[in-house]
Order: structure tokens, then sequence, then C-alpha cells
């Protein structure tokens, strides 16, 4: 985004032909690989003109000449809000999202609205309306999820940088499969205002960019205490980019051994090693770390992830929210039924107990509005939305709710409490983020433990409410596909999390 600056100021290029430039690109690719949703050509195009006259008088805002795309889970005034959800396909946001209106105040240009897995629940960005967004690297790899068009949008150059949301590492995760900088900030630092909620102690909002440095500018932008957001933090906000400017190598590196067992490619796992040894050579020192509870990170997200999804999705009823199904078409059932009992066990019942048992069938029936409910969800909802709201109610239910949910408090807790230990004797944690390139599109939509599994790097940030990023770490020997190496440093020590990930930047970069 700097060199974009640069050339403004020496008259080298305008704003207007940035916008259009990227349009272009949009034009050309989005068709296959599908990162947008919808594309904002005539508002960006005005928008680029009117930030363009503030950039020539000097009085442009410090997002002037960067063009943004924006995951449609956030919230952004008269336009689509779907989370890639039949629930939601023909809502429009009427305000907008936190995080969206400090871009604009800071004259970003938003270009368009972004592919996601359904509301936010999945590792590929298949679970979507919208049809799946494919890896740019390779139109049969999936981009990750939930964030994949987030990540497909930047690797492809549609954009210069866009927003994503990461509950359990759907910033990371598609930002590594994809080839490109994601970063999710610690739970508070960004306002989750605006946002439609997935699991409301794990959602953080956070940019995925080319390199280290514009994750650091946008970051700056969007972060800050936000009145309309109980959870945001009113600690100040330092000055990222400023900090990257001289980064600092003489920092403690930990390596926990429970991120490079079974399942992780070799590759992969020399590829984080060597960037290890690489920052070990520039002044870094490396320190053999354990998080004991890690192994139980995977069990404890996906319980209380999918209690905190039931309790936010019971609102999409089809009465207060969401897709509403046909009440003629639901009478019609109804009465069908009604129909269907009376001939298996006659008109009126033969006898007492018949009429007994004709008068409990009846009144076994679903009422009009609660059959309305059924049909609205069942219609509304797609097959990983169903399973987790499956999965949350039964663990928040009477019988099992100190058993299940109850301990997996207690449980992250315990992981909580690790990273504490670990950053009291290191400044950050290096891992890989995930534990293979991208799979193939449709190999596991199936296979839902096989899915969950891709988080496995990743989930443990946000049980923590830590800081993480994806640094791309070149491609695969075999497959030519993005490897990703993963940072972690303590809740609010961004400045040291970009730090580090600016040394592996540099690196990397030989």
């Amino acid at each position: 985004m700097r060199g974009i600056r640069d050339k403004f100021s020496s008259g080298d290029a305008s704003l207007s032909e940035v916008v259009n430039g990227y349009l272009s690109v949009i034009s050309r690719k989005n068709q296959e690989i599908n990162a947008f949703t919808s594309v904002h050509a005539d508002e960006a195009a005005e928008r680029a003109e009117v930030i363009g006259k503030k950039i020539k008088e000097g009085t442009a805002g410090p997002l002037a000449g960067t063009v943004i795309g924006i995951k449609e889970v956030l919230c952004q005034k008269g336009y689509p809000a779907t989370c890639a959800s039949r629930m939601l396909e023909n809502y429009e946001a009427v305000y907008d999202a936190t995080v969206v209106r400090r871009l604009m105040e800071q004259d970003a240009v938003i270009v368009g609205r972004l592919n996601m897995d359904e509301f936010a629940m999945g590792s590929s960005t298949e679970n979507t309306i919208h049809g799946p967004a494919k890896n740019p690297h390779n139109a049969n790899k999936v981009t990750g999820g939930s964030s994949g068009g987030s990540a497909a949008a930047v690797a492809a150059d549609m954009c210069s940088a866009t927003l994503g949301t990461d509950t359990g590492g759907s910033i990371r995760q598609p930002a590594s499969y994809c080839g490109v900088v994601g970063l999710k900030p610690s739970y508070g630092r960004v306002s989750r205002y605006g946002l439609i909620a997935y699991a409301s102690s794990f959602d953080s909002i956070g940019p995925l960019t080319h390199n280290v440095s514009d994750a650091a500018t946008i970051l700056k932008a969007i972060a800050g205490h936000d009145p309309s957001d109980a959870t945001s933090s009113s600690r100040p906000v330092p000055d990222y980019p400023a900090l990257l400017e001289n980064p600092e190598p003489a920092i403690k590196i930990g390596i926990p051994d429970e991120y490079f067992g079974d399942g992780l490619d070799p590759v992969i796992r020399e590829r984080v090693m060597d960037t290890a040894r690489n920052m070990e050579k520039k002044g870094a020192e490396l320190v053999s770390i354990s998080l004991p509870h890690l192994k139980y990170a995977i069990a404890t997200y996906y319980i209380l992830a999918t209690a905190e999804a039931s309790s936010n999705l019971a609102r999409f009823d089809g009465i207060r929210y969401g897709h509403r199904a046909d009440i003629q078409e639901v009478r019609k059932e109804l009465k069908n039924e009604e129909e269907a009992i009376r001939q298996s066990l006659g008109t009126n019942g033969n006898g007492k107990s018949g009429r007994e048992k004709l008068d409990k069938a009846l009144l076994a029936m679903d009422s009009p509005m609660i059959r309305l409910y059924k049909k609205s969800r069942t219609e509304g909802f797609g097959t990983e939305v169903k399973r987790r709201i499956m999965l949350g109610t039964y663990v928040l239910s009477a019988g099992y709710y100190d058993a299940y949910y109850g301990k997996a408090q207690r449980i992250r807790r315990l992981i909580k409490q690790d990273f504490q230990d670990v950053f009291s004797k290191v400044d950050v944690i290096i891992s890989p983020t995930a534990p293979t390139t991208a799979f193939d599109l449709g190999s596991k939509v199936n296979d839902p433990l096989q899915m969950y599994l891709n988080d496995i790097y990743t989930i443990s940030a946000n049980l923590a409410g830590i800081c993480g990023i994806n640094v791309p770490a070149g491609l695969h020997s075999d497959d030519g596909l993005p490897i990703g190496v993963q940072f972690m440093a303590d809740a609010f020590d961004e400045p040291g999390l970009l730090n580090a990930a600016r040394i592996a930047e540099q690196a990397l970069a030989g």
C-alpha cells in the first residue's frame, strides 16, 4: 500500500486508475475463483474520484489508496450481508459495522463483498449458497475457510487487502492455503459491532494482506475501543506500522513440541523449522516449550463454539429474523398429516380407547407456529450449520451441561493458563498454520472430523484470546501450493507479534 501512495505523490498513478485496475482483475478472474459475491464497481469508482481529490489536496486519510473487500458476515449499509446462507439471502444491512465505518473514515475504497462458509462455519468455503471459492494457485483446490473469499481475493490481486473473521482459525488457515498474510488480533482489540455472530467469545475481525506492513496499517485503522461493543478493550492502540520500521530480531521464540507431532506434513515441518533457524541467525533465541493441555483444544472448541452458535442462531426462526417458509405450505402439510392420522385411527376413533388415541395423536401434532419455525430453519440453514446447532443444543441441555459445557470451560481456562506460563518465558510462539497444503475441492465435505482437524494449530489462539498471524513461507516442493508459518503472541502484544512476523518475512525473502 505504501508503494501505491508513493505513486500518487509522484503523479505516476491516480486512485481511479488503481481502482479500475482492480475492477478489471475482478472481471477477468472472479468467474473462476468466486471470491467476490457482489462487486460495487460504480460506487468504488465514484469514491475513488472523491478520495483522489483529497490526495491531491493533501487531506486524505491514512488508508487512501487502499482497495478493500469485506467478508459477507460484516454489515455494510445497503449491501448484502447474507452470511452465505439461504437464511439471510435477501438481507441487506441497515448499518455499518464499526470496522467498515473506520475504514471508510480513513478513506479506504471498498470494492465488494466476499464469499465465505455459511455463518463462518467451515474450513474450506464450500458450505456456501454462492458456490465454493477456488484457490488462485490451483482452481481444483479449496481456499480454506471460513474467510476463503477474503484470502483468495488478495492472493489473486483482486484488491490490496480484505477483512475476514477468525473464530477458530478462519483468517489464518485460508491465508496459509492461499499464500497471504492473515492476522487474528487479540480478543477485544477490534470491535465486533456489526459482525453477525457465530461464537461471541471467540470471534475476531482482522486483515488479510500481501505483507506484514499492510496488515499492521489496517490493524491500526480498525483497532480501538467502541462503545457499541462491551467486549472491546479501552487499551490505547499502538502505532503498529511505525514499530515495524526498525524490527527487533533479538527475541525469544518458543517451539512447542505439541505442534510438531503426527499428521504434520514433513515438508511443512521442515519449512517452519527453517524459518525459526533463519530467525536465530538474525539474533533470535529458540526455546523448547510445552503446552500440555493443547491435546484437548479441538474437543473443547467444538463444544464451546457450537454451544454459542446454538444460542446466537436461535434468533433466525423465520418470524423475528431470516428466511420464512411458505405458511400456506405449512398449513397444507398439517392438514395432510391430520387426515393421515384420522385415516389410520378412524375418523372419530373406534370406541372410547380409539377416540383417546386419536385425540392424543392430534394433540401431539405441531401447531402452525411451531411447524413454521421448523420448516423455516430446515430450509434456511445448510448441513454444517444444522450439525453445529444440534451439537451445541445437546451440550447445553439439562442432562449434559455440566458433563460437557462446564468441563470444556474449565479446560479452556487451563489452555489459557498454559499460554500465560509460556509467554512469561518467550516473546512469541512459532508453529505451522495448517497440517497440510490446500486439499481437493469436495474431498472432505462429507467427513466433518477431517475437516475440523484442519484447524488443529489455530484453534488454541481463539480459546486463549491471544493474537496470531500467518506468514507465507513459499511453496511446497511436491504440489507447488503455499505453505504458511504461524506466530502467536500474548493478548494485546500485537507489536511483538508483528515484529516477529516482519523478521520472519525478511528471513524468508532471503
